[in-house]
């Protein structure tokens, strides 16, 4: 496909430009739908005047409907949008982006999506929706996956889909509540997640963090032991990826814990551990559920975290090598890379 690409690039440099603007309308119509003509030109930044030309072609050929509601793609406009999107990717460079941070960190997998979650909500969706569809193509049936909370894992949950070569899956949360807003926690993301996937779910009813006392006191538990043994034995692991500090004032961290982390010069979090730009572990917190070291028990780990601000954090975590597919988004992949050659 490269050396199409390149011989098109040279012969017909200008049906390059008309695809790719194409497919961005109708790739912004199908994730805002229905969306007006002025609204649709606002939020992709082309002139109206463009946009207007494009919209008339859409329509003409069926690609697109526009209601007194707005825009919306058809059956066909969502199947040549779904059939142009590697294509896209190629001419983009999207492919040679994901190779790039694949042989920089040695991973198996990385996903890259247009866009910078920082400032689009939408690229997060995206995120999400990649996430669901990688998920589905290495999914078996009765297998177990542990998901933990937050923004970029509520996405996974959001997009998810039944998935028709996995039947009878079992989602489990990863680790306690954060007692954050509870659309954000992983129990509520790990049952909306078998829901729609038609699968099972178990539940895991603990504070998080812990004290030791308390921490050795709930792991005594039979119920509680029980459902460790779902998580800790769970083929796929989905996760996020935090910012330290920010992790650590949502979970009320002590002003003794938060100047450890900024001494440490701490700049990511999973699964309770924080890490500084070597990935060394500067801080852990009791937490029941996964541990750094149960994920070399799991088949796939799958990192999802975008936005040009977790660059850093991606970078940090990724030192410990225990995850290994990254879904990702363009602002957090290319400052990742200019990062490096700094």
């Amino acid at each position: 496909m490269k050396a199409l690409i390149d011989l098109q690039k040279k012969l017909f440099p200008d049906l390059l430009e008309v695809m790719q603007r194409r497919y961005k309308i109708m790739h912004y119509i199908q994730l805002m739908g229905p969306i007006g003509r002025r609204g649709l030109a606002d939020n992709i930044e082309m002139p109206e005047r463009l946009v207007r030309s494009e919209i008339d072609f859409l329509n003409k050929y069926s690609f697109i409907d526009i209601t007194a509601k707005g825009m919306h793609l058809t059956k066909s406009g969502k199947t040549v949008l779904e059939q142009l999107s590697e294509f896209i990717n190629e001419v983009s460079g999207f492919s040679v982006l994901e190779q790039h941070i694949k042989d920089k960190l040695l991973l198996d997998h990385v996903i890259v999506i247009p866009g910078n979650s920082d400032e689009q909500d939408w690229v997060k969706q995206e995120m999400g929706k990649a996430c669901v569809q990688f998920l589905q193509s290495i999914l078996k049936s009765n297998q177990t996956i542990a998901v933990t909370g937050g923004t970029s894992m509520a996405s996974v949950a959001e997009m998810m889909t039944p998935s028709i070569g996995a039947k009878n899956c079992m989602f489990v949360p990863a680790r306690g509540g954060l007692g954050e807003r509870v659309e954000n926690q992983a129990n509520t993301i790990c049952a909306e997640m078998a829901k729609k996937a038609h699968g099972e779910y178990r539940l895991l009813y603990v504070p998080d963090p812990l004290s030791e006392e308390s921490y050795q006191s709930i792991i005594g538990e039979p119920s509680v032991k029980e459902i460790l043994e779902l998580i800790r034995d769970a083929e796929v692991v989905i996760h996020g990826i935090g910012d330290a500090l920010a992790m650590a004032e949502r979970r009320k961290a002590s002003d003794l814990v938060l100047n450890k982390l900024r001494t440490g010069n701490a700049v990511s979090e999973a699964f309770g551990y924080y890490f500084n730009n070597a990935g060394e572990v500067v801080h852990k917190v009791r937490t029941v559920g996964i541990q750094l070291e149960d994920l070399f028990q799991s088949n796939c780990v799958i990192a999802i975290a975008g936005g040009k601000s977790k660059a850093k954090a991606i970078s940090s975590y990724f030192k410990q090598g225990k995850s290994n597919v990254l879904i990702t988004d363009e602002g957090a992949a290319k400052e990742f890379l200019r990062e490096l050659s700094l």
